[in-house]
């Protein structure tokens, strides 16, 4: 946006500008294509900006940008990025090494970016502390050590500070890498959706330090998120972006309650309720990629209130009120509307459905092991046909290891009896035979390792269908074709490898894979977890749609307890390889009877 949004730049301290970007423009290199263009931005002492928008938006690189970083590919075309008044993109290498991890850190979003899996942590710690001079000696470095793990509430004794990444779990790992960027108590930091993959108890705990750390060491910090129930908890401020530019920015309150950019409200829209009482709302199309970007305002595609002159020009900042500024044509229009007309209630008929007598899997006393050890301990449950079973949980509880059991995919010994359709299931995916393999069908979690990067999407979405299908070569291609418009991408990708698409656009393949086998049980391992709120939305009215019109059977396991009234009409919830407590999801979520569950809901972010 426009150098405009210069509100609050008085000298008072709570403030006081610390980072100030103006004009920032990163292309690819060497096109000269936008990635993303004329993004300013302001961020105070002690303030949380949350950057908000859809994969391959832009988010990411104009975090790293900050830091004078870009992949490889892209380069930073112009601008100015100012850190107390020093402009980082003017810097020398030798000036930079110094600003980074010292002026300014960043979290990844996935922690072990961040973290040496062949170094101890205490020795990671050290380092960065020895790298910028933290201190006068190593007693100061080692009493700072103890401090870092005390606000990431970590412990800090030699036995744990000997640890390798990889005997961490996911969110103490996010903590460590967390403690690393506040080490040296930079001015800024930047925090790149470093809960996505956590449950909502680790994501509590994870948000609470950035909150507390921030607030108390006066950071300014940047979120980069596509889950607006946890910027509506955390940011003081939200900037909107979309293809590559900030479309609206304004305090959290202004965008959630009277926003006036299309886009922000058909974002709101697609935020999951825990109160069940709205419907889920994707957003039709997709963001366009650099290169492919129309003139004018790119969402006119995908805008329910475009008119010829979005087509013909980029609309200019236009100042809502003090602070609140938006690029929109219509902003006027847009904000008439009072926002509670774009709210869809939720359709409860399928939640009120009587359960069916017949089931399609059906687990009976299950105990499974790691190698010699228990895991999960007598389990029994249900999914009957056209319904969905969500599995939920904190890390650790179980959910995937029973869903792995079930799809045939658990490598070590199981007890018990698991049967689809009445029959026995082979504990052994690979002794079942061809038709019960088609009939389920599981999407993993990371589409990082589950998607062969080797092979083109063509290649990996006509592998279930050579398997299971006798088809045509065009037959083939219009499935492949339809499969990838199920899930909102493009048929122009066909020809590109996993690595050339977004995390988002990634876990969007893994599912269309899964969907092209045509399967009569879907277990879906966290599989919206990676994605941004409005493809999530999409995927599950997908999936809901799936589950009315073909009458799928589902096996949904996730973190997020907002999802589970929006996709399923049962759901157990799992604790130490347990399930504690089980029935309607409607009962359940509103007067939930143990207290593991009512913890959950508890640490569930709510807008």
């Amino acid at each position: 946006m426009e150098t405009t949004i210069t509100e609050g730049t008085a000298t008072t301290p709570e403030r006081v500008t610390v980072l100030n970007v103006e004009g920032l423009r990163i292309v690819l290199d060497p096109s000269g294509v936008d990635i993303d263009d004329d993004v300013s931005m302001v961020i105070h002492r002690g303030e949380v900006l949350g950057l908000v928008g859809e994969s391959a938006s832009g988010k990411t690189t104009v975090g790293t940008s900050l830091l004078d970083y870009q992949r490889r590919g892209a380069k930073i075309a112009g601008g100015r990025v100012e850190i107390d008044g020093q402009d980082i993109l003017a810097m020398d290498r030798a000036a930079l090494r110094g600003i980074r991890g010292g002026s300014i850190s960043y979290v990844p979003q996935d922690s072990s970016a961040s973290l040496n899996p062949a170094l101890r942590i205490g020795l990671q710690l050290m380092e960065i502390l020895e790298a910028h001079r933290f201190g006068s000696s190593t007693a100061d470095r080692e009493a700072r050590l103890a401090q870092m793990m005390a606000e990431v509430l970590l412990p800090s004794d030699k036995a744990f500070l000997r640890r390798y990444p990889h005997q961490l779990s996911g969110g103490q790992q996010q903590r460590v890498a967390i403690a690393m960027a506040f080490a040296n108590r930079p001015k800024v930091i930047v925090l790149d959706e470093p809960t996505t993959a956590l449950d909502v108890t680790t994501q509590a705990h994870v948000l609470d330090t950035v909150r507390d750390l921030t607030k108390s060491y006066g950071v300014a910090a940047l979120y980069i998120t596509h889950d607006l129930a946890v910027v509506a908890n955390l940011a003081d401020r939200i900037a909107v972006m979309y293809a590559g530019k900030v479309v609206e920015t304004g305090t959290r309150d202004e965008l959630f309650d009277a926003g006036h950019h299309p886009y922000t409200r058909k974002l709101l829209a697609s935020i999951p309720d825990i109160t069940g009482e709205r419907a889920l709302r994707g957003i039709p199309g997709w963001a366009p990629r650099p290169g492919q970007r129309p003139s004018g305002c790119s969402f006119t595609p995908r805008c329910d209130w475009a008119v010829d002159e979005c087509s013909e020009g980029f609309p200019p900042v236009e100042q809502v009120s003090p602070g609140h500024n938006v690029r929109c044509w219509r902003y006027k229009e847009v904000g008439a509307q009072l926002a509670a007309t774009d709210i869809q209630l939720r359709d409860k008929s399928l939640s009120a459905r009587e359960a069916q007598d017949d089931q399609v899997i059906s687990v009976r006393d299950v105990t499974a092991y790691y190698q010699n050890k228990e895991i999960l301990h007598g389990i029994t449950a249900g999914l009957s046909e056209r319904r969905c079973l969500s599995l939920v949980g904190e890390s650790g509880s179980g959910k995937t290891t029973l869903a792995r059991c079930i799809a045939g995919l658990h490598p070590h010994k199981i007890v018990g009896d698991i049967e689809f359709l009445g029959r026995p299931l082979a504990r052994d995916a690979r002794g079942r035979p061809r038709a019960t393999r088609q009939a389920i069908q599981y999407i993993f979690q990371s589409p990082y390792s589950s998607l062969n990067p080797r092979k083109t999407i063509a290649q990996i979405l006509s592998q279930p269908l050579k398997v299971f299908f006798d088809l045509s070569r065009s037959e083939m291609e219009d499935r492949m074709v339809k499969a990838l418009e199920d899930v909102a991408l493009d048929s122009s990708l066909l020809s590109r490898y996993p690595d050339q698409l977004s995390g988002g656009e990634r876990q969007r393949l893994a599912i269309a894979r899964s969907l092209a086998a045509e399967p009569t049980v879907l277990i879906c391992d966290e599989v919206t977890s990676w994605l941004d709120v409005s493809v999530q939305a999409a995927i599950i009215e997908l999936l809901a749609a799936l589950q009315r019109d073909m009458g799928l059977s589902m096996l949904f396991v996730t973190h997020n307890l907002a999802l589970v009234r929006s996709i399923s009409q049962e759901v157990a919830v799992m604790n130490d390889g347990r399930i504690v407590e089980s029935g309607p999801v409607d009962a359940v979520l509103e007067d939930p009877q143990a207290d593991y569950t009512k913890k959950l809901l508890s640490d569930t972010p709510t807008v």
